[in-house]
């Protein structure tokens, strides 16, 4: 009987083994980790999302110390809302330029050599932005996302960055939703083939481990 190459059943009838995570061309992702987002009573505050702000910091430590870039995107808006178009219809006001509510968390850690993208007016930070030109000039290749909201401005950049062939790794316990139950949607949708899905603790032992010159 006649058998086929085994690499012509792989990329046939098989995935294709994925790189794992590591530190080259890597880059951790914090996406709106804003007032607005988190504050007690905010306009759009998420379920559990102050309690984020430690893991964040630990994945950030983490992360600067093996060299991985830190990347911070901020929702604002004008103070017209001239730039909101139809989100008005479904969000209250929110991260308006200059506000107090479009503050970083308290006790959120930023040191200089972080990234921020500071244009993001829609839910995907790609859109309208400079992040995918920056990501390219940083030979960047695969993120790490953590933020807010798991179902709103987290979802939409994780399937954008999909679109374009970025490998994402989405912290779970490092986002958080505008409920419970869209956050356990969000993450089953995203896990199927946007993006894989791991830990705080997976994150630090895979940039702890990760040996140097590793390929993905």
């Amino acid at each position: 009987m006649r058998t086929r190459d085994r690499s012509t059943v792989t990329a046939r009838d098989g995935l294709r083994p994925a790189p794992p995570l590591g530190t080259v061309r890597t880059a951790l992702l914090v996406v709106d980790m804003q007032r607005d987002f988190l504050d007690p009573g905010a306009p759009a505050q998420t379920i559990g999302g102050l309690a984020l702000v430690p893991r964040i910091n630990r994945l950030s430590r983490a992360a600067r110390r093996v060299g991985v870039p830190v990347i911070f995107t901020h929702e604002r808006h004008r103070a017209d809302l001239s730039d909101f178009g139809i989100e008005l219809e479904y969000e209250r006001v929110h991260c308006l330029e200059g506000s107090r509510g479009a503050e970083l968390a308290e006790g959120l850690e930023v040191e200089p050599r972080d990234y921020h993208i500071t244009s993001k007016r829609r839910y995907d930070a790609f859109q309208g932005t400079d992040l995918h030109e920056l990501l390219r000039s940083l030979g960047i290749g695969a993120l790490v996302v953590t933020g807010v909201c798991t179902d709103v401005c987290v979802s939409a950049t994780v399937q954008r960055a999909r679109c374009l062939d970025y490998r994402v790794f989405l912290v779970t316990d490092g986002v958080a939703a505008t409920s419970r139950a869209r956050h356990a949607a969000a993450l089953r949708c995203l896990g199927h083939v946007f993006a894989r899905l791991v830990t705080t603790d997976a994150v630090v032992a895979a940039f702890r481990s990760s040996p140097k010159g590793d390929p993905s």
